[in-house]
C-alpha cells in the first residue's frame, strides 16, 4: 500500500474507487471475489503469523478471553474466511434490482433500482475475519470500502488488506477499492466518522462503548449493530430435551459472540422441573449460572445475581437465570433489559409462540430453536456487515442487500409537465 500523509487521503481514494467498481459487471465482481480467496488460502501462512502476533500481544495486555477468541485465526478459521468469500461471489448480484415500478399516465416508466452506497466504511474492534467479510459484501455490492480494525488485530488487519488489495490489482480491479487507517490509530477512527462526503456509510461493530462513540460522534450516517443481551424464555409448555439443549447450545456454542444467550427466564409453572435440569446441564458445560432466589433454591452452585445480572452482556461462560410468574413478566423483562438482538421461546403452544414472535421487539425472534441462528452465513448471506438492532433500512443480520440504496430512474418520449 502506498503511504499516504493523512487518513483523509485514503478517503478520497476510496471515493474515486467507487465510481469504478461501481461500473463492474457482475462476473467481473464474482471474479475478484474469488481471487481474494484463492490469495486467503495461498497466503495463509503469512496471515496466521501476522494474527500469532496480535494475539500474543493481546494476552500481554489482559484483554480477556472472549476477545482473544474473536481475535484467533486458526488455518480452519482462514478457510473459512476464503470459504465465506467464494459463498459470497456466488450469491445474486443486487446492484440493479428493480424494487418496484409503474407506468405514469402520460407514458413515463418509472422505476426504482437497487445502488450501491458508494464507500462503506467499517469500525471494529480485535475481529479480522470482520475485514474479510465486509470487504467481500462491499465488492460483491458495488462498494468501496475503507476499513478500521483496531490495535488489538493491526497485524492480521494489514496483512489482510495487503492479501485482498493483491488480488484485486492481479485480475485488474483498483486495488484503492480497499483502504485501511489502521496505522492512523484513532485519527483513521475520527476521519472515518467526520468523513462526510467521502463516507456514504459507516458500521461499527464491536463493544457496547465502541458502537455508542460512533453513533454519537459521527456526522455521517451510521447503521448501527448492537450488543447482544440476549435471553432464552422457557414457557409452561418447554419439552424438557429442548429447553437443555437449546439453552446450552444458545450460551456455549461460542459464548464471546453477541448471539450468545445471556439470561434465560423460566415460567414459574416450569420452574421446579427444569431449573434444576438446566442449571446442571449448564454447570456441567462449564457455565457459572447468577441466579435469583427462586433459581439458588432450586439449583445448586449458583452465584446470587445483582440487578447489574439483567442488563449483562457477559461474552463468557456466564448467564443469568430468573423464575418469572408468567409470560408476561417475561416479556417485560426483555423489554426493559434487552438489547433488541435476538430472543427464543421454548414452548409448544401455539397461542405462546405467537404472542411471543409479535410481543417481542427484537432483530431476530424465535421459537424452539437456538439464538446462536442469528447470522450472515446461516441465513444464507455468505457473510455479514454486522447484525442490525436499529429499525432504519437494515434490520437483523446484514448481507448484500442492506449495502445498496435505491434511486429513482424514468424512461420518457419528450413529456413535459404541464
Amino acid at each position: 500500500m502506498m503511504l499516504t500523509t493523512a487518513p483523509e487521503t485514503r478517503l478520497s481514494l476510496a471515493k474515486a474507487a467507487a465510481r469504478a467498481v461501481a461500473r463492474l459487471t457482475s462476473t467481473e465482481k464474482s471474479d475478484a471475489l474469488h481471487a481474494i480467496a484463492d490469495a486467503l488460502v495461498v497466503r495463509s501462512e503469512e496471515a496466521l503469523a501476522a494474527n500469532a502476533e496480535d494475539v500474543a500481544r493481546g494476552r500481554d495486555n489482559g484483554i480477556g478471553e472472549s476477545l482473544i477468541d474473536r481475535l484467533t485465526l486458526t488455518p480452519e478459521r482462514v478457510g473459512a474466511l476464503a470459504a465465506a468469500t467464494r459463498d459470497v461471489a456466488a450469491l445474486p448480484d443486487p446492484v440493479g434490482e428493480v424494487v418496484r415500478g409503474q407506468r405514469l399516465a402520460n407514458g413515463i416508466r418509472l422505476e426504482q433500482i437497487r445502488v450501491p452506497f458508494g464507500v462503506v466504511g467499517a469500525i471494529y474492534e480485535a475481529r479480522p475475519n470482520v475485514t474479510v467479510d465486509i470487504a467481500a459484501l462491499a465488492l460483491r455490492s458495488g462498494n468501496a470500502v475503507v476499513l478500521r480494525g483496531g490495535s488489538a488485530a493491526k497485524s492480521s488487519n494489514m496483512v489482510l488488506v495487503d492479501i485482498m488489495r493483491g488480488a484485486l490489482e492481479g485480475v485488474g480491479v483498483t486495488p484503492e477499492a480497499i483502504q485501511t487507517v489502521d496505522d492512523f490509530g484513532r485519527d483513521g477512527a475520527r476521519a472515518l466518522m467526520h468523513g462526510r462526503g467521502l463516507i456514504d456509510v459507516l458500521v461499527p461493530r464491536g463493544s457496547a462503548n465502541l458502537i455508542e462513540t460512533v453513533v454519537t460522534e459521527s456526522t455521517v450516517p451510521v447503521i448501527e449493530t448492537g450488543a447482544g443481551n440476549v435471553h432464552v424464555v422457557l414457557d409452561v409448555t418447554a419439552p424438557d430435551d429442548w429447553a437443555v439443549d437449546i439453552t446450552v447450545n444458545s450460551k456455549t456454542h461460542r459464548p464471546s459472540v453477541c448471539n450468545s444467550a445471556e439470561s434465560v427466564l423460566v415460567v414459574r409453572d416450569a420452574a421446579e422441573r427444569l431449573v434444576p435440569k438446566v442449571a446442571r446441564a449448564l454447570q456441567e458445560a462449564g457455565v457459572t449460572i447468577h441466579g435469583d432466589d427462586e433459581v439458588q433454591r432450586l439449583a445448586a452452585d449458583v452465584v446470587p445475581a445483582t440487578e447489574d445480572d439483567w442488563a449483562t452482556e457477559y461474552l463468557s461462560l456466564d448467564i443469568a437465570m430468573k423464575v418469572v410468574d408468567t409470560l408476561d413478566e417475561a416479556i417485560e423483562h426483555i423489554d426493559r433489559y434487552s438489547t433488541h438482538h435476538t430472543e427464543t421461546i421454548v414452548t409448544t403452544d401455539s397461542r405462546s409462540a405467537d404472542r411471543f414472535l409479535a410481543e417481542v421487539d427484537s432483530a431476530a425472534v424465535y421459537v424452539n430453536t437456538s439464538t446462536r441462528f442469528t447470522d450472515g452465513g446461516e441465513y444464507g448471506f455468505g457473510a455479514e456487515v454486522g447484525i442490525s438492532t436499529q429499525k432504519l433500512h437494515a434490520r437483523g443480520p446484514m448481507g448484500l442487500p442492506e449495502l445498496t440504496s435505491t434511486k429513482w430512474i424514468g424512461r420518457g418520449a419528450g413529456q413535459i409537465r404541464p
